[in-house]
């Protein structure tokens, strides 16, 4: 196909009736318009309106929007059956783009069908703007203002940047990206895990050379991502996966390969609603080579999980049109940051217990969160041994990425989130959090230097802003320098349920007012949303997690008769047995583990559930684990 024929974006400078109407009857192949509404659990609508309504009645779609039902979109405790009016209304501030079925070929002009994709916002009841993109642009505006108010107060800061005057500065823009993770294999191949933990140990995978239909697929993929205009700076490789074998028909089967895509800088929404389009993009075209695509945090047990790091910056653009990064020092080889970036690091790093529910919110995340790869699970930074030496330390929650020749490119690089989360909500977060850290800093005219040492401060110390009992910077690899009871201690636990997480939400109270500035996250939103998403934990572990649990006991036979082993075998044979017991097999009295856990469900309660499920992750890994080795040592 020719892909230069196609339509890919309307720039939001072209959302108009009348260049509206020309662009989309000049693209015959674009047959239907998509009004796309995020709700507060990261899901998008999709629904498919004729061009020609759309066309006819576009005023009204402008106004109106489309209707749905509330109760067909995640937004609990806002939205009921009896109370279900929800309206879907355009977003004219932002790119919109043309999703492409590559299967459905347009009879007229021989180019696939397409559909025009239109982000858009949430209201329920005509009035009341809900959602996940509502609370990102009111997140946004909140932001913007107040920085651009704090350094009017507090111009103090000027002179570690290389702005003159507050006069000079016309706006405060935020700039963000996501890197995407994902895995691709052919359908019904399951491969072994120890393979691919030698293969990742081995580094075998690594920024290595794609080879077949995985080599197609990514090329075309950046392909078409450059026609949509989203900066694709490179595609290639990641740790995880196997070599593919080719197979007697020449052509390659048995894939399993992890790869990685990465693109420029946007503004925040327009970050968000890319990654968005990305994701559809990357599916539909390696599933046209037979290849399935995996975004989940952790698809494979023990072998490298998909992330997302997502990258944040601040800058002020002045009015003689130069664009100022707010976090990049003047004197790039002297000070790691200025005040703002010292004070929205810290603001992050204090108050993230409020916002890891919006990123440890599912089970597949939690299970990515874990020692021994290269996933975050301690609240702490690392900036580098000093300004002229950054730092690369990939152990720890959040970094600055810096370039002493290119200032410009200083910003955060915060690793915990993954493919499935709600980047939206990530981001909103993450800038009220910064919010409150900057604010602090500014008002209490911090210098560089101070904050560093601040920021630098041992478990134990009293200091500004900052917890007494917590430490916040480490440039050694957290893993190896420490053991995991001084992690805890000084950097705080990490929570291992979805229902750890959301208990940050009552175990911080003070915390959690940085999130409802301005009422941004209402009360209604944030019960809304932990209703939601303890909900989606509950559910799964009902329904998926547990019976996959049972499937997996029930794979664990006994492969040796007793007059044909060794006593090693029966001493493995009888652990096996004895877990797959408690796990899977009930008495009339005496319940399974895993029946426990849905019972515990069932009543509501969510702590024992959570420690339950904490006692079925233990003993499933000790039954896997000596299985394996039971295998092994027959013949």
């Amino acid at each position: 196909m020719d892909l230069n024929r196609m339509l890919f974006t309307v720039p939001k400078e072209s959302i108009t009736r009348t260049e509206l109407t020309a662009l989309l009857k000049s693209h015959p192949e674009v047959k239907f318009v998509s009004l796309v509404g995020i709700d507060i659990g990261g899901h998008d609508t999709d629904e498919k309106i004729p061009v020609e309504l759309f066309l006819k009645d576009m005023e009204q779609f402008f106004q109106q929007g489309v209707q749905t039902d509330g109760s067909s979109v995640v937004l609990p405790k806002i939205t009921a059956l009896n109370n279900a009016k929800v309206d879907i209304i355009p977003d004219r501030e932002v790119n919109w783009f043309v999703d492409y079925n590559f299967e459905h070929l347009c009879s007229d002009c021989g180019l696939p069908i397409g559909t025009l994709r239109i982000p858009s916002f949430l209201r329920h009841n005509e009035t009341n703007e809900v959602g996940s993109r509502v609370l990102l642009r009111n997140a946004i505006e909140t932001f913007r203002a107040d920085v651009l108010q704090l350094i009017k107060d507090n111009p103090y800061v000027l002179e570690y940047t290389e702005i003159e005057t507050v006069d000079d500065i016309d706006k405060i823009v935020m700039t963000g990206a996501t890197e995407l993770e994902f895995w691709v294999k052919t359908p019904e191949d399951r491969a072994d895990r120890e393979q691919l933990s030698t293969s990742q140990e081995l580094k075998e995978q690594y920024w290595q050379r794609t080879r077949g239909p995985v080599r197609s697929a990514l090329e075309k993929t950046l392909l078409i991502l450059e026609q949509y205009g989203f900066g694709v700076e490179m595609g290639h490789k990641e740790v995880g996966g196997i070599k593919a074998k080719l197979g007697s028909s020449g052509k390659y089967d048995h894939i399993m390969e992890q790869l990685e895509i990465d693109w420029k800088f946007s503004t925040l929404m327009q970050a968000a609603d890319n990654e968005l389009q990305i994701r559809y993009v990357v599916k539909d075209v390696f599933r046209e080579y037979g290849l399935d695509v995996n975004f989940m945090a952790k698809p494979i047990e023990r072998v490298a999980g998909n992330g997302e790091h997502t990258h944040m910056g601040v800058a002020a653009k002045l009015k003689n049109g130069k664009t100022v990064n707010l976090f990049a020092p003047k004197n790039m080889k002297k000070d790691f940051m200025t005040p703002i970036g010292f004070g929205a690091m810290m603001g992050i790093l204090k108050n993230y217990e409020i916002m890891n529910p919006f990123i440890s919110s599912t089970n597949d995340a939690l299970n990515r969160l874990k020692p021994g790869f290269e996933a975050p699970i301690c609240i702490v930074t690392s900036l580098g041994i000093d300004a002229k030496n950054p730092s690369r330390n990939r152990t720890v929650l959040i970094g600055l990425i810096r370039d002493e020749k290119n200032p410009l490119s200083t910003r955060f690089e915060l690793r915990s989130p993954c493919p499935k989360n709600n980047t939206y909500l990530i981001i909103a977060t993450a800038y009220l959090a910064m919010l409150d850290g900057i604010k602090a800093v500014l008002e209490a005219h911090k210098t560089p230097e101070e904050l560093e040492a601040i920021l630098s401060k041992q478990y134990g110390e009293e200091a500004f802003y900052l917890e007494k009992d917590r430490a916040y910077r480490s440039e050694e690899d957290v893993y190896q320098a420490y053991s995991e009871e001084e992690r805890n201690r000084y950097f705080g636990k990490a929570p291992a349920t979805v229902w750890e997480s959301v208990q940050g939400f009552a175990l911080c109270p003070d915390k959690l007012e940085v999130l409802k500035k301005n009422a941004i996250f209402d009360e209604l939103t944030i019960e809304s949303y932990r209703e939601a998403i303890l909900a989606q934990w509950a559910m799964e572990l009902h329904n998926r997690i547990i019976p996959n649990t049972m499937d997996l006991v029930r794979e664990c036979k006994k492969r040796h008769s007793d007059n044909d082993c060794t006593d090693l075998d029966h001493a493995n044979w009888s652990e096996i047995d004895r877990l797959r017991t408690y796990l899977g097999q009930d008495e009339i009295i005496n319940k399974s583990l895993l029946t426990r856990i849905k019972i515990a469900l069932d009543e509501n309660r969510y702590q024992d559930a959570s420690d339950m499920q904490l006692e079925m992750q233990t003993c499933v890994a000790k039954m896997f684990d000596t299985y394996i080795e039971y295998k092994k040592n027959l013949f």
